[in-house]
């Protein structure tokens, strides 16, 4: 059974998402909800938002190996889908560095967590691996349905389509402001990704993909701020979309910052649906 995704997906926060926000997200046309910052292997989070809706998709963005036991991810997995059959997809990760007790050869850890997933029955297209470099790539190509790429660019983009290949997933992620004032919207966006940038992962994709350190030291350069985190209006918004879209993307899926996200994320979506790719 093939999921359909749609063009755009919503990232909310695992343990603050709600089945009102989901409800909402679907009837505005999302094609999927993206459960952020590090879900638990009990899935209850994703398991409750298809519960309350009867269409969107609903992945997580990501599970993190570190953290989310194989054996319990595969059983939730089997008692949603058992369910809301077609309806769910498994992001993992390897975490960080900084952030994660023990992190160690993250592809082999992938590896074995994958290999952990297929022997309890997890279908491999029904998995995505959060993949930046390389190497995580070719393993997304060859072992999961594609790629759940974070805080990247149309270019980081195009160069993953040529390492997945026809036929797999490409879904990169982006924060959202919209406000037509330049310099407040950078503000905020600096303010989201200041964490993230700090992150020796994401910081050396976006060297791989031609940032200098000039771009990633703080407050970042605005044209690393402006590629990362769409603002201004909702169609500059969606026209950024749609390059992800033209560079070989798959679905986007899109992070709302400022204090209405669930306001935000229902006026972005008629301006994608509007747009030509």
């Amino acid at each position: 059974m093939t999921i359909e995704l749609g063009l755009l997906g919503a990232y909310l926060t695992a343990a603050e998402a709600t089945a009102a926000d989901a409800v909402a997200l679907e009837e505005a046309g999302y094609g999927a909800v993206w459960l952020a910052a590090s879900p638990s292997a009990d899935l209850r989070s994703a398991e409750r938002l298809l519960d309350a809706t009867g269409r969107i998709v609903v992945g997580t963005s990501v599970l993190n190996v570190w953290q989310a036991d194989a054996r319990t991810v595969a059983a939730s997995y089997h008692r949603i889908a058992a369910k809301h059959p077609g309806r769910l997809l498994l992001g993992i990760g390897a975490g960080h560095r900084e952030l994660d007790a023990g992190y160690a050869s993250p592809v082999a850890k992938i590896e074995t967590y994958l290999d952990t997933l297929a022997a309890a029955g997890v279908p491999a297209d029904r998995v995505l691996l959060a993949a930046l470099g390389p190497r995580m790539l070719r393993l997304a190509a060859d072992r999961a349905a594609g790629t759940l790429t974070l805080q990247v660019t149309p270019e980081h983009t195009r160069r993953a389509r040529e390492i997945v290949g026809a036929g797999k997933l490409v879904v990169p992620g982006h924060g959202v402001v919209l406000d037509t004032d330049v310099a407040r919207a950078r503000e905020l966006a600096r303010a989201g990704m200041r964490p993230i940038l700090g992150v020796a992962n994401y910081a050396g994709n976006l060297r791989r993909i031609g940032y200098t350190d000039e771009d990633l030291t703080d407050p970042f350069s605005d044209r690393l701020i402006d590629a990362l985190v769409l603002h201004g209006t909702a169609t500059a918004v969606a026209a950024g979309v749609r390059a992800e879209l033209a560079a070989g993307a798959d679905h986007v899926g899109v992070h709302a910052m400022g204090e209405d996200p669930i306001g935000v994320l229902r006026e972005i979506a008629p301006a994608v649906q509007v747009l030509p790719v």
